[in-house]
């Protein structure tokens, strides 16, 4: 499966960005604005929502509970700086998606004894997309968490995020992690549809 996490460029907006994965195929969308107010991010969400309703994909909000309950968006994405998981679920009810960002195996654990749905699990490498980066996690990370879930018989989706390349899909999928999740390798390719179309037939063995 593959998430794309919206950004902007000199190039594109954010509502570009999202228009042309989900012309590529990709049905999975995050919303992730930092740094702005919820009447800054509303309107481009709404937008965003309508998009992803026309093409059947799911449409995830980064960090904003309330505007996501507002919206009726199908859930959020918290960061570990964001609220938690457990009161993101007691405000939201069972009916929302909800995903944590885990660095550690110990993180990943919590957020799946708080309820979430998925995890965001990285970074993989240095990416210059995020601020404050936690520790890279590379193959062996990914590795290390994956047998620890099998240990612990913990079963939740987990998606590599982080600087991840195109030619570095195969690598992560056989470390037996679930998704992939790419901004940058998209948004800096000469055609990002195309590319966001490409990385869903390699994610799909295709």
């Amino acid at each position: 499966m593959l998430q794309f996490i919206s950004h902007y460029s000199e190039c594109y907006s954010y509502l570009d960005s999202i228009r042309m994965a989900l012309e590529g195929g990709c049905r999975w969308i995050q919303l992730r604005m930092k740094d702005v107010s919820d009447d800054v991010v509303r309107p481009i969400a709404e937008e965003s929502l309508c998009m992803c309703r026309s093409h059947g994909a799911t449409f995830i909000i980064d960090d904003r509970v309330a505007l996501v309950r507002e919206l009726c968006a199908d859930g959020v994405h918290l960061g570990k700086n964001d609220m938690p998981v457990r009161e993101a679920r007691e405000m939201l009810g069972p009916d929302f998606i909800i995903g944590g960002t885990a660095n550690t195996f110990e993180d990943l654990r919590k957020h799946y004894n708080d309820s979430a749905d998925y995890i965001g699990c990285g970074p993989f490498r240095f990416t210059t997309t995020k601020k404050n980066l936690a520790p890279v996690l590379g193959l062996d990370g990914y590795r290390s968490i994956v047998r620890r879930m099998a240990e612990e018989n913990i079963n939740i989706p987990v998606v590599a995020i982080g600087g991840i390349t195109e030619d570095d899909i195969a690598d992560i999928q056989d470390t037996g992690i679930t998704g992939i999740a790419l901004s940058g390798a998209i948004l800096r390719a000469e055609d990002p549809v195309m590319k966001t179309r490409k990385i869903i037939n390699l994610i799909n063995h295709e």
